[in-house]
């Protein structure tokens, strides 16, 4: 018996490193997985890596409303329900002081990353609410800290918890948890892209700097964060909603 057997879950940003990660993981454990993302051919190669019946994909642009209701009934009418939405889907904008930073970057970083997340609760709780579930919201660390030059990665990242609490208080009874998570610094493509925006040209010394940041010494592995979501995606946490949980190396000590 797997962990996560006849469990319906979708993951948008499910192209990327933590979302192909996670939904091995998920399928491993007896999930069948819709994966979301923007780009179909990076979708076709990654339900395809995966090998698995149990995998599909919709393509869909999170910021579109439309398009996020559309992802959600079609996983209905393939499957009938679902019992997971792992609202994954991510940007980091670039890296610059508020005062130089571009207003249309913000206001993108917002969309994919607030707006996303908040269409997903909207369109996935009224399902989720009729036989309860799971709702996991990538954070990050920079959901609970400050970091110059990440002002609109920083800032998407501590709405989306106020938004879990506000999403929590109004479906605690339903038998739907929403909890966010909080990763440091993971090796993918995010942390390559803010690494060569911090210090141009120099993106290896960027990363040691970074490293320094993190009692563990290390950034995580994208399997990590995943096997946080599956923890929260499975019976085993079903008496935790609310909860903003890290998965960091120390680095939220500091």
């Amino acid at each position: 018996m797997g962990r996560l057997d006849d469990n319906i879950a979708v993951i948008t940003g499910g192209a990327g490193a933590i979302g192909t990660a996670t939904a091995k993981l998920f399928l491993e454990e007896g999930a069948t997985v819709v994966l979301v993302d923007l780009d179909e051919g990076s979708l076709k190669k990654a339900v395809s890596n995966l090998s698995a019946e149990r995998a599909s994909y919709v393509v869909a642009d999170v910021t579109d409303d439309d398009q996020v209701r559309n992802y959600v009934e079609t996983t209905v009418e393939r499957h009938g329900r679902i019992d997971t939405l792992f609202s994954n889907a991510g940007i980091e904008g670039v890296v610059a002081p508020i005062v130089e930073y571009p207003m249309d970057v913000f206001d993108r970083v917002l969309a994919v990353n607030v707006r996303g997340v908040y269409s997903s609760i909207k369109h996935g709780l009224p399902v989720m609410q009729r036989t309860g579930g799971s709702i996991i919201i990538t954070s990050s660390i920079a959901g609970l800290h400050g970091f110059a030059g990440l002002s609109s990665y920083v800032t998407s990242k501590h709405a989306v918890v106020g938004l879990m609490r506000s999403a929590v208080l109004e479906a605690a009874d339903t038998g739907v948890r929403i909890n966010t998570i909080h990763p440091a610094p993971i090796e993918n493509r995010m942390m390559r892209s803010i690494e060569e925006g911090a210090a141009p040209g120099a993106a290896d010394a960027a990363k040691k700097q970074f490293e320094t940041m993190i009692p563990a010494g290390r950034y995580g592995e994208s399997e990590e964060v995943g096997r946080l979501a599956l923890y929260l995606a499975s019976n085993d946490s079903r008496y935790i909603t609310g909860a903003t949980i890290s998965v960091d190396g120390g680095m939220s000590v500091g």
